[in-house]
């Protein structure tokens, strides 16, 4: 899947669409980055909480730092799935990643999450009867409501066990001025999916069944950050969620 960070996206076009959107729209590199930076402190939680395996769901490789990278500075041993539709990008994931045991790269698309479950190299890395973390970090805004991102969002959760979380960060139409909205819109029309705003309210449904952590669905910049910085024209939240253990899967 692309996202609104260049450093994520698959194709020609979609990689011309992000960069567009990061030069019209105010503050879009900033924005970028500090979902970026989202990722990061969302992952090192997760591992500092004693999660040591990841899926890492459009993660559009090669970005700097990555997911395993993060976790393995904390637990060295964790293991990592990453995922994403475009040929390329998992050609060059299996490429960077191919002396890194307990680390892989599948194609997969999010509009499939069962598929992505199903995968031999997911059964074989990821053990879902113990805590496993699950990202969607600016992706599920490539869904259209005709895709049901909350059916494939809950494929996962029914999956997780107890002390299992899930992370996500999500453009969001409250608050974003409608001229930001239409341009964002616009450049999107021509690549390979649409950028869909969501309410909060909206968001919030896919940690339906799990306990958002502290401080809640808030701008990607503030979750758990030391630093501060204004809203940005365009707002992206973001949030973390566990599964409490009376409603473990098994």
């Amino acid at each position: 899947m692309t996202t609104i960070s260049a450093a994520r996206t698959t194709s020609r076009v979609d990689r011309q669409a992000a960069e567009l959107a990061l030069s019209v729209v105010p503050f879009g590199r900033e924005v970028a980055r500090a979902n970026r930076q989202f990722m990061v402190r969302a992952v090192q939680f997760m591992a500092r909480g004693g999660i040591d395996q990841f899926i890492d769901l459009g993660t559009g490789l090669p970005t700097k730092p990555n997911v395993h990278e993060v976790a393995r500075e904390i637990l060295p041993d964790a293991r990592v799935l990453y995922v994403d539709n475009g040929p390329m990008v998992c050609a060059h994931a299996r490429a960077l990643l191919a002396t890194n045991d307990g680390v892989a790269a599948i194609r997969g698309d999010i509009r499939a999450s069962q598929a992505i479950l199903d995968d031999p190299v997911t059964r074989a890395l990821i053990d879902f009867t113990r805590p496993v973390a699950v990202l969607f970090v600016a992706v599920l805004h490539f869904l259209t409501d005709e895709d049901r991102p909350w059916e494939q969002v809950a494929a996962f959760r029914w999956r997780m066990t107890s002390g299992s979380m899930l992370a996500v960060s999500h453009i969001t139409a409250d608050d974003t001025p409608l001229d930001v909205q239409a341009t964002i819109h616009a450049v999107y029309a021509e690549a390979s999916a649409p950028a869909v705003f969501r309410t909060r309210r909206e968001i919030e449904t896919f940690f339906g069944g799990l306990d958002i952590v502290e401080p809640g669905l808030v701008e990607v910049g503030a979750w758990r950050s030391l630093g501060s910085s204004p809203p940005a024209p365009l707002r992206f939240l973001g949030g973390v969620a566990r599964l409490a253990p009376d409603r473990g899967q098994s």
